[in-house]
């Protein structure tokens, strides 16, 4: 998948683990517009966790989405985005998702 975005200009996996039924991921990747997207996975049986934090060049966060269970309120519990200081519902639950997001809001600009 980040082979074939348009967006991504290089990537580094930072750590793999992997195991009977789990995997774990950390990759750093490099966007076109000198932004980063750090990912975090741990996917298994039974959990699914992830966080895709956003970042522009001078390392301020754009956004970050995640699955943490908190922010119980939200509608797409326990699904969310942080933007700044807010805390808003996110579609966006996959690596595909953010990367379309993140495209999408580069072309705006």
């Amino acid at each position: 998948m980040l082979n074939k975005s348009r967006i991504v200009n290089s990537y580094e996996i930072q750590d793999f683990r992997q195991g009977s039924d789990f995997y774990y991921i950390k990759v750093q990747v490099g966007l076109h517009n000198n932004t980063f997207l750090y990912i975090r996975q741990y996917v298994s049986d039974e959990e699914y966790s992830y966080s895709y934090h956003w970042q522009d060049e001078s390392g301020l966060l754009v956004i970050r989405w995640d699955n943490a269970p908190h922010y119980k309120q939200i509608q797409t519990y326990p699904h969310h985005k942080h933007l700044g200081e807010k805390i808003l519902a996110s579609n966006e639950m996959t690596l595909e998702g953010v990367l379309e997001y993140i495209d999408t809001f580069l072309e705006k600009k």
